[in-house]
């Protein structure tokens, strides 16, 4: 017997169009791919639940505000996994802080690869 879920549709409207695919999804956690070729971005989109990330295929991301100003370059090797904190209406990583409403970018010259998981 194949159990029925309703999908939690918040993310769909952002990430979902980058997050090329959803993995997996429970009442725990969203499993997403995302895939970035060269010069291309995510679109403007709102994390609002802490998650990690590993990096199946790095790159450099420029991350910009919901005006489109620029807040910071961030290099993400292939290999890496980042624990991603939501604090007031800002995504933390590490000492690092951005806005949780952002776009990101992939400046480098090759596809950028992610597995991201969102907690519930």
């Amino acid at each position: 017997m194949i159990a029925s879920m309703e999908l939690d549709t918040r993310w769909e409207v952002g990430v979902a169009d980058v997050a090329t695919t959803k993995l997996f999804e429970n009442e725990r956690v969203a499993v997403w791919e995302m895939l970035l070729a060269p010069g291309e971005s995510t679109g403007l989109h709102t994390h609002d639940r802490e998650y990690f990330f590993h990096v199946l295929e790095g790159s450099t991301l420029r991350t910009s505000d919901g005006n489109g100003e620029r807040v910071g370059d961030f290099e993400f090797k292939t290999g890496s996994t980042n624990w991603i904190s939501i604090e007031g209406d800002e995504v933390v990583l590490g000492s690092t802080r951005a806005p949780a409403t952002h776009d990101a970018k992939n400046l480098g010259s090759t596809r950028y690869r992610e597995i991201l998981v969102e907690f519930k």
